[in-house]
């Protein structure tokens, strides 16, 4: 029995291909969403603003299972992603959540990993370069606590999450 109710699908793409899928799929007539977020590039002669993918390699399709076949015949897209055996789907309210996110002037980051308190970390740029420590609290993205083991102090200091990786 095949679904005729629309849902979110995440789709992965191919490297550096979001761009010309999202335009591929929406020539199709296919609910299409790419997050796209304002990034300052420099180059040797200039500066410029440009949009890049929120997240890389990813876009979102809102279709029924009968359109699956139709966005994996797109130019770009790679495949669906799978959870626990099905193509993955997601509510509606997250997709208008980053929606909402991308709407606002604060500056987001995207990491693939999830620090939790308790786990130890390195720092991998900026001025605590090569500092490992172990992660304690996040108060934002640019305000952490991290204890310090070889002087066994806990330090708030700023850095970006961007910097820190977990071990």
């Amino acid at each position: 029995m095949i679904d005729q109710h629309y849902k979110w699908f995440p789709v992965y793409t191919r490297s550096r291909a979001e761009k010309k899928a999202y335009d591929e799929l929406l020539r199709k007539g296919i609910t299409a969403y790419l997050p796209l977020k304002k990034t300052l590039k420099q180059w040797s002669d200039r500066k410029r603003i440009v949009e890049e993918p929120l997240i890389k390699s990813y876009l979102f399709v809102h279709i029924s299972t009968k359109e699956h076949a139709e966005v994996l015949m797109t130019n770009g897209i790679a495949r669906f992603l799978y959870f626990s055996g099905k193509i993955a789907s997601m509510p509606d309210q997250q997709i208008d959540h980053l929606k909402l996110l991308l709407a606002t002037d604060e500056e987001l980051a995207v990491f693939d990993y999830d620090i939790k308190p308790g786990q130890k970390v390195l720092i991998k740029a900026g001025p605590f370069k090569d500092i490992i420590a172990e992660m304690v609290s996040i108060h934002n993205k640019q305000r952490i606590i991290l204890r310090l083991d070889n002087i066994g102090y806990s330090i708030e200091i700023n850095t970006s999450m961007a910097f820190v990786e977990p071990l």
